[in-house]
C-alpha cells in the first residue's frame, strides 16, 4: 500500500520507520528542507513516562491564578486575544481539571509514553542509532513541600501502572546528580524515574529519516500541503503548490498546523500551540553540568546533558503561532539555570530557541483513524513527542496494517473527543 506521511518531524519520521518496515510503500512530504526543524528542533530532551501527569489537573487551577500578569509566569495563557479556538480549546481544558479526568488522562498518556519508551530501547538496538543518548534516568527535583507531597501521591499512582519513581531526601537527590549540591539546602526532595532518558531528538530525527530512507522510504523537501481532497467518505489527495498527489492512504502528523488542514473537511481537532523556549548552552570545561537530566518543578524547567551540551528548556506560552522569541522569558530560563548550575557551562554564549508544542486540553496525543476511511492521526503530543514519538509510529503502523497493536489502543484517538 502506498502511504504519504505529512510531516517530518520525530513524530511524523517514526512513523515512516514503522510503516516502511511493514513491506507499505511510504512517501514523507516536509514543508522544510530536512527533517526535525521545527518542535523537533531544540526541546528538552527527555524521554520522561515520569512527566505524563496532565496540566489539566486540580493542581494547576490555583498556580495558573498566581502567575496572571507575570511575563515569566512557567504557563502564560494570554486570554485577552480575542481568539474563539484558544477559548474553545480553555472550556475543554478545565473540564479536565477534576481529579477523575486527571487520572484517566495520566493512565493514557503513561500508556503511551511507557510502549514507547521499549519502542526507542528496541530501535536502538535493531540499528545502532545515536544521538547524545543518556541512559541514566530523570530526577525531579521540589522546593515547596506541598508539592513535593503531592508528587509522591502521584508517582504512587504510576507505579500502579508500572513505572518505578523512587522518592528521594536531599541527600540522595545530591548522591544521584552531585551538580545539585548548590541548591541541596532548598529542596524538600526528588523522584527519581530510573529507566527514563534523554538525547537529542533532532539527531535522532535526522538520522532515523537516513534510515528510514535506506530501507525505502522516499522524503521530499520543501513541499507544503496545502488542502485534503475530499472524495465521498475517503481522502482523494494532496494539493500541493506542485499539484495533486496521491495515494492509498494518509498520514497527518503536523502538529500544530494539523487543525486547520481538516477543519474544511469538517473535522474537529482542540489542539493549540504551546509555545516552549529552550537554551543550548556550551559545556566546554566547566564541570557544573549536571550528567543525570533534572525537572526543576518550581520553575518547570528541564535540564539535559547533551554531549558537551547543556540543553535547559521550559515554560509554556498560548500565544498563537508568534515564534518571536520574547527577551523575559529566555532571560528568565538563563537566570533559573546560572543559580541550578553556576558552572553548568559558558552561559554567555547560550544559544535560544523557540518552537510550538501541539496541545491537547487533556494532555493525550490523537492516534488513528478518523471518519475518512483513509485518512489517519499521529498528532497533538504536546510537550511528549520525543518521549511518545517510537510508541506512536508502532501503534499508527500497526492499526494500518491490520495487526495487532502492541498497547490498547483505546482513549487515544479522537473517538474520546
Amino acid at each position: 500500500m502506498k502511504i504519504i506521511v505529512i510531516g517530518a518531524g520525530v513524530v511524523g519520521t517514526t512513523t515512516a520507520w514503522y510503516l516502511t518496515g511493514e513491506g507499505h510503500e511510504v512517501e514523507v512530504l516536509e514543508r522544510r528542507e530536512a527533517a526535525g526543524l521545527e518542535t523537533s528542533f531544540a526541546n528538552g530532551g527527555q524521554i520522561s513516562p515520569c512527566h505524563t501527569d496532565p496540566w489539566a489537573s486540580p493542581t494547576v487551577l490555583p498556580k495558573i491564578l498566581r502567575w496572571l500578569g507575570r511575563e515569566d509566569a512557567p504557563l502564560l495563557m494570554r486570554w485577552q486575544r480575542w481568539d474563539p479556538e484558544l477559548w474553545a480549546w480553555g472550556l475543554r481544558f478545565l473540564a479536565n481539571c477534576t481529579h477523575r479526568r486527571a487520572a484517566i488522562n495520566t493512565e493514557r498518556a503513561l500508556r503511551l509514553a511507557m510502549f514507547s519508551r521499549q519502542c526507542l530501547r528496541d530501535l536502538r538496538e535493531e540499528t545502532g542509532i545515536a544521538y547524545d543518548q543518556r541512559i541514566a534516568g530523570i530526577l525531579h527535583i521540589y522546593r515547596d513541600g506541598r508539592e513535593f507531597s503531592h508528587a509522591c501521591v502521584t508517582a504512587g499512582l504510576m507505579l500502579d501502572h508500572g513505572l518505578e519513581r523512587l522518592v528521594k531526601n536531599p541527600a540522595e537527590c545530591v548522591g544521584i546528580e552531585p551538580a545539585l549540591a548548590t541548591v541541596a539546602p532548598a529542596l524538600a526532595g526528588g523522584i527519581f524515574t530510573p529507566g527514563d532518558e534523554s538525547g537529542d531528538a533532532h539527531r535522532f530525527t535526522q538520522a532515523l529519516a537516513d534510515l528510514a530512507t535506506a530501507r525505502g522510504a522516499r522524503f521530499r523537501w520543501n513541499v507544503a500541503v496545502q488542502g485534503l481532497v475530499r472524495d465521498g467518505d475517503r481522502i482523494g489527495g494532496l494539493v500541493t503548490e506542485n499539484g495533486t498527489v496521491q495515494a492509498d492512504a494518509y498520514v497527518l502528523a503536523t502538529g500544530c498546523v494539523s487543525p486547520a488542514l481538516v477543519q474544511p473537511l469538517g473535522l474537529y481537532l482542540p489542539i493549540i500551540p504551546a509555545k516552549g523556549y529552550s537554551l543550548t548552552v556550551p559545556v566546554d570545561n566547566h564541570l557544573g553540568a549536571p550528567i543525570v537530566s533534572i525537572t526543576d518543578d518550581e520553575h518547570k524547567i528541564v535540564y539535559s546533558r547533551l554531549g558537551e551540551r547543556l540543553r535547559v528548556a521550559g515554560t509554556a506560552e498560548m500565544t498563537g503561532f508568534d515564534l518571536v522569541l520574547t527577551p523575559s522569558r529566555v532571560d528568565a530560563i538563563k537566570a533559573r539555570a546560572q543559580e541550578m548550575f553556576p558552572d553548568g557551562g559558558d552561559y554567555s554564549r547560550a544559544e535560544p530557541w523557540t518552537g510550538l508544542r501541539p496541545t491537547t486540553p487533556d494532555g493525550v496525543p490523537l492516534i488513528g483513524a478518523t471518519p475518512f476511511r483513509n485518512l489517519w492521526l499521529n498528532t497533538g503530543h504536546g510537550t511528549l513527542g520525543w518521549t511518545m514519538a517510537c510508541g506512536s509510529g508502532r501503534l499508527l503502523a500497526d492499526l494500518i496494517t491490520g495487526r495487532h497493536p502492541g498497547i490498547d489502543p483505546a482513549g487515544l484517538g479522537m473517538d474520546r473527543l
